[in-house]
């Protein structure tokens, strides 16, 4: 058994689903699954559209009620991706969705958000996973889902009509965030006066509840007059400012700097290595943002092929155990249920920063501990499976003899198949 062909299925990939066939050509199995279309953009799914219907449908009840339907959605959602995730014949073009939907976090810490939440990947970040950075970042930045977690729906240039009316005045949440996470990062050297210029940028860029149909909605009363100026370059007003702005952002080397760094950080190790991250930092500088041509120089890191060392978080360790044992359907535990348990409760995380990448965060002692109680748990699921037979299929010759010793010593098929998915070098990609 090959094992860059099982190094490709774990570090690039969700881990291997069952006994599916190994690729004989890694690299090129990698490579080919940018060049095909997203399947799951076919699957049936709630649009932003039918969120925001049901977020203005709740609020127009007297007495408010309970967000029952905004949580029927977000399950509805959430199962199905999770399920895409246990399934796909794409896993490595699935770990770049869930790359970007990180690196762009729309969290339901902001409760009216789970009713959008799954519209946002599949309508911001899926579509554009192999395309051009800026295509994608202006996608999120008009979406409702990132406009009401980041609360720029409510944000009013204080000199617009309907700020002087009004009273009200900027919310610079979204502006902040987007320099610092999405692009260009505080190394840039912005000020907190580029922040209350962009901020103002973004002025009327809102979302229409009860428009048919509802989405992004441009209220020019909202606006902030005049032009803008932000790290020394100035935007016209309007609309046409947000595009010239955004546009900018996207193609600046701190920005290509920036996703260098977390490409490699996520793909490759904890700590980027310089030459890794100058390597795709040129590429995204010299083809202007290409992620499918960052992506697959990603698969050509020599680093990138050495020993596994990446500590899976807890949602890619409850993907990589559930691909390997296969289970069908119907025996599958709730896994938004698991997730929240292990710490990584799907599409939740507590800042718009989103969930850390390296092994530091989650290798605390009551984390592994955790991972190890629903191991033993999980196992109880898998029936007459051959422990031997899933090591196997699943590490290859990545799986130590000492390892291999200890399972055939287990008092059970369960104990045997717990050791496995405790042990350390399945918990790494």
């Amino acid at each position: 058994m090959d094992p860059r062909a099982t190094q490709a299925m774990i570090r690039f990939g969700l881990g291997r689903r069952g006994d599916e066939a190994l690729p004989p050509d890694p690299a090129g199995w990698l490579a080919a699954q940018l060049d095909v279309v997203d399947p799951a953009l076919a699957a049936p799914g709630h649009s932003v559209a039918d969120g925001l219907k049901a977020i203005s449908e709740r609020r127009k009840l007297k007495p408010p009620q309970a967000g029952t339907p905004l949580r029927d959605i977000f399950r509805a959602d959430a199962g199905a991706a999770l399920s895409n995730m246990t399934t796909t014949s794409l896993p490595f073009r699935e770990r770049l969705v869930w790359f970007w939907a990180n690196h762009f976090t729309v969290s339901l810490r902001r409760a009216e958000c789970s009713a959008v939440a799954g519209a946002f990947v599949r309508e911001a970040i899926r579509p554009h996973v192999t395309g051009r950075f800026a295509d994608m970042l202006a996608a999120v930045m008009q979406h409702p889902a990132m406009l009401m977690y980041l609360d720029n729906a409510q944000s009013i240039g204080p000199g617009s009509l309907a700020g002087t009316r009004q009273g009200r005045g900027l919310n610079e949440n979204l502006a902040r965030e987007s320099l610092e996470l999405h692009t260009v990062g505080p190394a840039a050297g912005y000020s907190q006066a580029d922040v209350t210029e962009y901020a103002k940028v973004l002025t009327g860029w809102s979302i229409a509840y009860d428009a048919i149909p509802p989405g992004f909605l441009f209220r020019p009363n909202a606006h902030e007059p005049g032009p803008k100026t932000v790290m020394g370059r100035s935007f016209p007003p309007g609309l046409a400012g947000g595009a010239a702005i955004l546009t900018w952002l996207a193609d600046h080397p701190a920005t290509h700097r920036q996703l260098a760094t977390k490409l490699v950080r996520h793909f490759v190790a904890d700590a980027p290595p310089p030459p890794a991250v100058a390597r795709i930092e040129r590429v995204l500088r010299e083809t202007q943002g290409d992620l499918k041509a960052a992506s697959l120089e990603l698969t050509r890191i020599p680093e990138a092929w050495q020993p596994l060392t990446k500590l899976r978080s807890p949602a890619d360790y409850v993907v990589g155990v559930l691909r390997a044992l296969d289970l069908p359907e119907g025996n599958r535990p709730d896994l938004l249920g698991v997730m929240a348990d292990l710490g990584q409760p799907f599409c939740t995380a507590p800042l718009p920063n989103g969930w850390p990448d390296t092994a530091a965060d989650w290798s605390g002692p009551e984390a592994i501990m955790r991972r190890v109680d629903w191991a033993y748990g999980v196992s109880a699921r898998a029936g007459a499976l051959d422990p031997e037979q899933v090591a196997l299929a699943s590490l290859g010759p990545l799986l130590p003899a000492g390892t291999s010793e200890a399972m055939a010593r287990a008092g059970s098929r369960r104990d045997a198949l717990t050791l496995l998915l405790a042990s350390s070098e399945f918990q790494r990609r």
